[in-house]
């Protein structure tokens, strides 16, 4: 067995894999729907495949979490990695809906695998190698590689189809190999990095149907330990109105380009930069996240608040404008301050909850996001329509301000850590 890592090296492993795991997602992002697009399908198709992903992301995600707590994080974050990178060849020669929608089901099927055990197998060794250490530090550089993998997947992404001789549909497929390429790369360098704890479930057949059987009671008894616990409550509505209004974003975003850009195709091109950009913004927003708590003397609740009301200025400011560079400016600020929130929230759970029972609360989050983000890609573009695009962009803000609202009760009592334990062990007694 190998030696235990030391919080240090648990750190550089899980910034290095998270960067990794996020820049083949960078490379894909911007071609995906424009591929899907010059192979036939309209809009409302590009719509359906993409409703395969959401609906098989919220079906598998609780039950795949749990499944990391049951058989161990590595197994799970290799078979996410294969099923990715299925995803990725399976649209590369995708030419038909049901072709796109089993692609997009792939994709669903490994987000749902990959939301939670890397960051829960973090935090586990941490304090495995010091009980006292804070994982903040290790999180919050994470969400920095986070963002500055998606902002060089984004660039090589958008710069690969015009390097290719003839253009069309062929040189789209360019992004895709090379973004599966380096998901493989991904996964032995999980296989490699990602060492069990010595407490860490094994492997092997009668693990795996163990952990199968063990889902249902690790779902159940996190589902009584947030039902009870205050603070996980708004964490998981928080998390709801992040996926809306990052919804708001991502579908309204490249339509309100467009038109300010004057066409599709310059619309295009300018969000592939922004896009970029913004993810470098939001890798600076989580470096920036410790100064934001001491910005609001160490309180999480007035440092959310504080960062939710810019990401609600910023939304404004995009609705408002009337030039492509005042949207960039605004969409770039959205991501740093949102970069900025993230850790925080996210360290404050983990402080909520039992080493058994973090990889599926990470996920329970995960599930928020996307029903939130379901709901928004429903009705924002329904108003978007009926309304124009900026009010679409003004709903989006109103769910911001919301996150800020809902961030003033997160203030843990100094005993509630104590009391979420009690929790566990009674819904596990």
């Amino acid at each position: 067995m190998s030696a235990p890592l030391s919080a240090r090296s648990a750190g550089r492993r899980f910034v290095g894999l998270t960067a990794l795991r996020w820049l083949p997602v960078g490379i894909a992002a911007p071609i995906t729907v424009l591929l899907a697009s010059s192979r036939g399908l309209s809009p409302a198709d590009i719509g359906l495949v993409l409703a395969v992903y959401s609906v098989v992301t919220l079906l598998l995600e609780l039950p795949t979490g749990g499944l990391a707590d049951a058989i161990g994080h590595r197994p799970v974050l290799v078979l996410s990695g294969l099923l990715a990178a299925a995803s990725l060849l399976t649209m590369a020669v995708a030419d038909s809906v049901p072709l796109f929608a089993l692609a997009w089901g792939l994709q669903g099927a490994s987000r749902a695998l990959d939301s939670g055990p890397l960051e829960a197998w973090y935090v586990d060794t941490v304090h495995a190698a010091d009980p006292d250490a804070d994982p903040a530090t290790g999180l919050s550089r994470a969400g920095a590689a986070d963002g500055l993998g998606l902002a060089l997947g984004a660039a090589l992404g958008g710069a690969l189809p015009l390097l290719a001789e003839g253009g069309g549909s062929a040189a789209l497929v360019l992004p895709l190999l090379l973004a599966a390429a380096l998901v493989v790369v991904s996964v032995v360098a999980v296989a490699v990095l990602v060492v069990p704890l010595p407490t860490a479930p094994t492997g092997g057949l009668r693990a795996l149907a163990t952990g199968v059987r063990e889902v249902p009671v690790v779902v159940r008894d996190t589902v009584r330990l947030a039902s009870r616990h205050r603070v996980l409550r708004r964490l998981l509505v928080i998390s709801f109105l992040t996926g809306t209004a990052l919804t708001t974003l991502e579908v309204l975003g490249p339509l309100w380009f467009a038109d300010l850009g004057g066409g599709l195709d310059r619309g295009a091109a300018v969000y592939g930069v922004v896009m970029a950009v913004s993810f470098a913004a939001a890798g600076l927003g989580a470096l920036l996240a410790p100064a934001a708590r001491r910005l609001a003397r160490g309180s999480v609740a007035w440092a959310s608040l504080l960062t939710a009301v810019v990401c609600a200025l910023a939304v404004v400011g995009v609705a408002l404008a009337g030039h492509v560079a005042v949207a960039a400016v605004a969409f770039v600020v959205f991501y740093l301050a949102n970069g900025a929130g993230w850790p925080l929230r996210q360290a404050l759970m983990h402080e909520q909850v039992s080493a058994a029972q973090r990889s599926t609360t990470v996920s329970a989050k995960s599930v928020a996001l996307m029903l939130g983000g379901g709901l928004g890609s429903l009705l924002l573009p329904r108003l978007a329509d009926a309304a124009g695009l900026p009010a679409g962009f003004l709903a989006g803000a109103v769910a911001v301000l919301l996150i800020g609202v809902v961030s003033l009760g997160l203030r843990p009592a100094e005993a509630q850590g104590e009391t979420a334990r009690r929790i566990a062990a009674g819904a596990s007694g």
